[in-house]
């Protein structure tokens, strides 16, 4: 009884705020009673170990993903404070504020909401510009990690449910900036809009009631901003944080994929733990990201609505581009031609082919790659290491062929600021990407197959630097060359 007595005496000494190091070890109580009682009723401790033992091979391209998640939370903070402040509303208000030009006009109430939140609320137009460059940077990570995941054939058995997800997140990605892009009401984004409506409403067969029930009437409709805002606000990021955490669930769930190594089989992962290594890493990679971005909005101008004004119908902004990740759908509008007929009743417009039928079956293909795949090759079995791009020519080709499918139609999105600057007509350089956008991509994928065929014979490597080569004596009397480069081999001379 004594001996429990000083053990008691003890520990209550220990704990006490007195004691050296007593809140330290009060904290370390609390908390491991807090993890028992957790664990007791959730069983969070045997999953916690699995999570916090996970490895993660150390290569930068497996980066690519973490800078789109941190994107997204960037977006959804400086979201968040855009909508204390943003009116989704397109009554009438006469602007009031202190952009003097604009004094006396009738504008909608969006449009005066994004005018106060860029000249009157504090640290309102950093948010807003952040906001803006970080759904840039966000659609343009999906592509490169997409892209990453492609040409190494990660998409891979068994991980096809997750390039499906991948891609998904792609096309929500891109609607949710056309929403988001749209909310001000001015006169550059609601040229973007009209050309939308035009668009929605060459779908066949549904389009008229499809168009009726996303802009809520014809265009311009009343109630056009407040849908587009429940779009962004609500029901687009619902979908990307259950894709995310769907994404993220499966990657747990799965074996990482790694590039060929020492030490690295089909059956294990070389690299680091998620704890403490892992986390540190993407900790700071969060900070690098949400610092760029913070720069971006406070010293890059983007998106300046009081120079574009107002939307009236009346009324075209021009040179009118949209954001990068939707230049190439406005540009093949601008290389389509005026192929429009009736079939059963129903009008096929001449938005049909480039707005419609060459995005969906682009994207089916992309979508249903994977088996694609395995049926061209009849490869059904599971793949844990990666490919080098030179492995695979043919894959290779076919994914640089397809990214200068959209690249073509890319260029002629600015086929106005292309004539301006080349001084040479519109006509001109429509005529020139309309032949390149079918002969471009077949040249493109000779060129990459046979470059690929090239490098894999070889071990040359096009984008690293020569280590060098020194002379070292022999034993004999002689000299040889040593390459400097650890894959080199001595020759003798």
């Amino acid at each position: 009884m004594r001996l429990l007595r000083r053990r008691a005496s003890r520990a209550a000494e220990a704990a006490s705020p007195t004691h050296p190091g007593g809140l330290e070890q009060g904290a370390i109580d609390r908390f491991e009673r807090g993890e028992r009682w957790l664990d007791e009723r959730l069983g969070t401790t045997s999953f916690a170990r699995v999570a916090l033992r996970k490895v993660f091979p150390d290569h930068w391209s497996f980066l690519l993903g973490e800078i789109a998640l941190f994107c997204l939370l960037v977006l959804i903070f400086t979201g968040v404070f855009l909508s204390f402040f943003f009116t989704p509303d397109t009554r009438e208000v006469t602007y009031n504020g202190s952009y003097v030009p604009l004094k006396g006009q009738q504008v909608s109430a969006a449009y005066d909401s994004t005018m106060r939140l860029s000249y009157q609320v504090r640290a309102g137009l950093v948010m807003r510009q952040t906001h803006h460059w970080a759904a840039l940077v966000f659609v343009a990570a999906i592509v490169v990690h997409l892209c990453r995941v492609f040409f190494t054939g990660a998409f891979r058995r068994p991980r096809e449910v997750n390039w499906v997800i991948g891609v998904t997140m792609l096309l929500l990605a891109m609607v949710e900036g056309l929403t988001g892009y749209s909310l001000p009401d001015d006169l550059l984004s609601g040229v973007g809009l009209r050309i939308t409506y035009s668009v929605v409403l060459a779908i066949p067969v549904i389009g008229t009631w499809a168009a009726y029930l996303l802009f809520g009437g014809e265009f311009p409709a009343p109630d056009l901003i407040s849908r587009f805002f429940v779009f962004h606000v609500m029901l687009i990021p619902a979908l990307l944080l259950a894709l995310v955490g769907v994404h993220i669930f499966i990657l747990v769930l799965q074996k990482h994929t790694q590039f060929p190594g020492p030490g690295r089989t089909e059956r294990n992962v070389v690299g680091k733990r998620f704890w403490p290594e892992q986390v540190f890493k993407s900790t700071s990679l969060l900070l690098l990201v949400a610092a760029v971005l913070a720069g971006l909005g406070g010293l890059a101008q983007i998106n300046p609505v009081w120079q574009y004004g107002p939307y009236n119908p009346a009324n075209v902004s021009s040179p009118a581009q949209p954001d990068w990740y939707l230049a190439w759908a406005d540009g093949l509008l601008r290389l389509g031609g005026p192929w429009s007929f009736k079939i059963f009743g129903y009008t096929v417009s001449e938005n049909f082919w480039p707005a419609i039928l060459f995005p969906g079956i682009a994207f089916g293909v992309l979508t249903l790659w994977p088996w694609i795949e395995r049926r061209l090759t009849g490869d059904r079995a599971e793949h844990h290491l990666l490919d080098r791009p030179r492995d695979a020519p043919a894959r290779t080709a076919t994914g640089v062929a397809g990214l200068m499918l959209f690249f073509i139609p890319f260029l002629e999105g600015g086929n106005d600021i292309l004539a301006v600057l080349l001084n040479v007509s519109v006509e001109t350089i429509t005529r020139i990407l309309q032949l390149s956008f079918f002969i471009a991509p077949a040249v493109v994928w000779l060129v990459t197959y046979w470059t690929c065929r090239s490098l894999r014979v070889t071990t040359v490597h096009p984008a690293r630097a020569t280590a060098g080569v020194r002379l070292r004596r022999t034993a004999g009397g002689g000299y040889e060359t040593v390459s400097l480069d650890p894959a080199g081999s001595p020759s003798d001379e």
